[in-house]
Parts: structure tokens; sequence; C-alpha cells
């Protein structure tokens, strides 16, 4: 089955149990560390795993200041299991207008002696899909994920 015109996802296969993953996601000292393509720098601002909970991140290049990278709120949370957050909505489900509207779905699912690590994003339309695309996504969400893979592989 192919994903509609809106959606984009990656799966990686990653080597270690779904809670070791989880532990990465969800402290925020663990979060900077892999989230934003090396060599560009983290700083989570928010990270309030609950429905309604804050989601936000910052980034830095170089010496520079801490910029906007992601500010959204999260819709659903299971530990260990699945992440849902998305940019429309900002912490306590206020409405916003990101500069890109998507959702993202994060599954961490048993595999072997690891982890099926997915994400589906979804876009309010077929052209954000198109632009998220051609902004990176396939090489971005890739790199972090294997930023995650050897953060978590390495005993982190």
């Amino acid at each position: 089955m192919t994903a509609p015109d809106n959606e984009l996802t990656i799966s990686r296969f990653i080597n270690a149990r779904p809670a070791r993953v989880w532990t990465a996601w969800s402290h925020p000292e663990h979060l900077a560390r892999w989230w934003i393509p090396a060599p560009i720098e983290c700083q989570v601002i928010k990270l309030d795993l609950r429905p309604g909970g804050g989601f936000e991140t910052r980034m830095r290049e170089g010496q520079g200041p801490f910029k906007p990278h992601v500010e959204g709120c999260f819709l659903d949370v299971v530990p260990e299991r699945r992440l849902v957050w998305t940019t429309t909505l900002a912490e306590g489900w206020r409405p916003v207008e990101p500069w890109l509207a998507l959702t993202a779905i994060i599954t961490f699912v048993p595999e072997e002696q690891g982890t099926r690590y997915a994400a589906r994003v979804m876009h309010k339309s077929a052209a954000d899909s198109r632009k998220h695309a051609e902004l990176g996504f396939e090489e971005g969400w890739g790199t972090t994920i294997s930023q995650l893979a050897a953060f978590v592989e390495q005993g982190n």
C-alpha cells in the first residue's frame, strides 16, 4: 500500500529495545543529542509527553543564536509504543499557524531484538508534502534516525 499524496513515511530498524529508544525520545537531554542532523545543535525547550503537552525545540548552527525549529503539541502518547504530535497546535491545544503544518505519528514496534522505528508524517495538502520532501525529508529525518540509532546502540 502506498501513502497518500499528502504523506511522507520513513522506517528503520534500530538495534535496541523499544524501552531504550523511548528513553532517548522521552528525556530532553537525550533528545537534544540526536533530534536535529549534526552538526546543528539542538536545544529542547519543552517535552511534555502527555496529550496537550508542549513540544518545542530550537536549533543553532555554529556560534549563532538558537532559532525556532519545532513548536507543537502532543496528541497521543503511549510509552514505548507511539507518539503523535502536530505543529498545528501548541501546548494546551492552542491553535498556531506554523511555517509547515504537519502531524507526525512515530511508532516503536518490537522486532527481533530491536525496534522498528517508523514515522508517518501527514501534511494538509499534497503540495505541502512535496515541499517537505524537496526540503530534504528523507535525508533529514533519515539522518536523525541514524543519530538516534547510534545514540541508543552505544548504550547512552
